[in-house]
């Protein structure tokens, strides 16, 4: 008895020795526990090991909206794209193909004698199908499946969610929150970023990188009157004078035919020019990106090739020679902060469709002080009246129900600190409720064991049955709120999850602390000794 007695008071000891060590470690644990970018202090009312969330600790909170239409009509011309290059190589001439609308493809060859050759390249793309078909014109009008549409729709969202997240992710923020609402839309709550524009610049990008040539057979002045080639456009680099700050914008004839994009990159990192000192983005393409740097540098040497980026001309260098390496550099005049978030977006990738900010609050971290003053004299001021309660209604009992609870409040910070949970206003809730679900616990075994002692028990034996007659009702009001815990979280948003997750850990707690730590006091108390002939309950 005496032996088990000693192994649980160790069990509890590490619980609480451990507990403090992941709330309050010294700056030696701080890195091991938590790692190199470990919160730090902050001197509020909560531990710094705590993540706050963004209504406790300021920051931002966007709503976007992905323009699921650009995605669409983007797969549309790629498909486009990689129709009239299939039906080239195989020797049939294309006269036009051209995207109509968001979902068709009006296709017409140079000859309609070609139209037998070609049928199973159209067959070819099983995301289409034939809406009208002209054979004597050599012309065809496919359409995108509506079932196709759908999934693409799906997958822009799904793939900007995933696109936006790595970029939150390497711009540093602790705990954002990026979830998907609705059909077309992105919730995304970043804590502690109070630079707004830099946040929805980083986030917004769309961060397309084109490869193209220069048109340089067609003069820009003629183009910008109006003679513009049908297979060229005209796109603009940016320049700012360091002088007068006013911003140049410097016409480009380009070809419209795409030769490498950034989904050929490997990484992008800034560098510094070691003549200028000014920083840029060093790129390098992954291994097939490389061959094909390599075959388009040699078959143009001596032509300027563009570098574009969401439509803007960067750079446009003539290419000197064959590149084998695989790298390129992109400049363009940037601070050292725009060249970061440049190589942030071009390593995180390109989002599949236009973003636009549907809605847009900055919390300040005074309210967020605030919220948390107010919350924790919420809990202060419930958990003493709950204390004040079980010390006149259960005298000895009840003190010793208190001691438990706060050892349950620490321990349910020490694990949400340990697992990187976020606190949220709504968690502050769920703390409120923990504490009064952890003493009822602890009514229920009290009142079974006064049940006993009225039966005619002796003091141990009533506490032994109080015990165990209550167990079994414990732990099933405890796996139902559980269960029901999982369920909020699971199904629930931002507050709500909030809520759930300092629901279910305080859950667990509670069982620890109202069922093993009281009994154990309890033990302590009145049945290791075997003069006592009576318990304040």
């Amino acid at each position: 008895m005496r032996r088990h007695l000693w192994l649980r008071i160790g069990i509890v000891a590490a619980v609480f020795l451990g507990s403090l060590l992941y709330l309050y470690p010294p700056p030696v644990v701080r890195e091991y526990l938590y790692g190199p970018a470990a919160p730090g202090r902050r001197g509020g009312i909560l531990p710094s090991t705590l993540n706050l969330g963004l209504d406790l600790q300021g920051g931002i909170h966007l709503v976007l909206g992905v323009d699921l239409d650009k995605a669409i009509e983007a797969q549309v011309e790629r498909a486009g794209s990689g129709l009239r290059a299939s039906l080239e190589r195989k020797g049939i001439a294309v006269k036009d193909i051209q995207r109509r609308g968001a979902t068709e493809l009006v296709v017409e060859l140079a000859s309609p004698g070609t139209w037998a050759a070609a049928q199973p390249t159209f067959g070819e793309l099983a995301i289409f199908e034939t809406k009208e078909a002209d054979q004597a014109a050599g012309r065809v009008v496919l359409l995108l499946r509506a079932r196709e549409g759908a999934a693409l729709r799906d997958l822009a969202v799904r793939q900007g969610l995933e696109t936006i997240r790595n970029r939150v992710d390497q711009f540093g923020v602790a705990e954002p929150s990026i979830q998907q609402q609705g059909e077309n839309r992105i919730l995304i709550q970043l804590p502690g970023v109070q630079d707004p524009e830099r946040a929805k610049a980083l986030i917004g990008k769309t961060a397309l990188l084109e490869f193209k040539l220069l048109d340089e057979r067609t003069p820009v002045e003629e183009a910008l009157a109006g003679k513009l080639p049908d297979g060229s456009e005209i796109l603009y680099q940016k320049r700012v004078d360091k002088e007068t700050k006013q911003e140049h914008r410097l016409p480009f004839v380009i070809q419209k035919k795409t030769l490498l994009t950034g989904a050929d990159l490997s990484t992008a990192r800034v560098s510094i020019d070691q003549n200028t000192s000014e920083p840029y983005v060093s790129v390098e393409f992954n291994a097939a990106g490389a061959r094909a740097f390599a075959e388009l540098t040699e078959a143009n040497v001596n032509k300027r090739l563009a570098i574009i980026l969401d439509g803007n001309v960067h750079s446009a260098p003539v290419i000197r020679e064959r590149i084998p390496s695989g790298q390129a550099q992109i400049t363009g005049g940037f601070t050292t902060e725009e060249a970061t978030d440049l190589a942030i977006v071009l390593r995180a990738g390109a989002l599949p469709a236009p973003v636009q900010v549907l809605e847009e609050r900055t919390v300040g971290p005074s309210l967020g002080a605030d919220s948390i003053r107010q919350g924790i004299i919420a809990i202060l001021a419930s958990t003493a009246l709950v204390c004040l309660f079980m010390l006149v209604y259960y005298r000895l009992s009840g003190l010793i129900a208190n001691v438990a609870l706060g050892l349950n409040l620490l321990v349910l910070m020490a694990v949400m600190a340990g697992f990187h949970a976020t606190l949220t206003l709504p968690g502050i809730a769920g703390i409120a409720l923990t504490v009064g679900m952890a003493v009822d616990t602890n009514i229920l075994i009290f009142e079974r064991v006064r049940e006993e002692l009225r039966s005619g028990k002796t003091v141990r034996a009533a506490i032994d049955a109080g015990f165990s007659r209550a167990f079994k009702t414990v732990v099933d009001t405890h796996v139902t709120v559980l269960v029901s815990g999982l369920i909020l979280y699971q199904f629930g948003t931002g507050p709500v999850k909030g809520f759930a997750v300092t629901l279910m850990i305080g859950i667990v707690a509670s069982l620890f602390t109202a069922v093993f730590f009281t009994r154990l006091l309890f033990d302590l108390i009145y049945t290791a000794s075997r003069k006592v002939v009576s318990v304040s309950i």
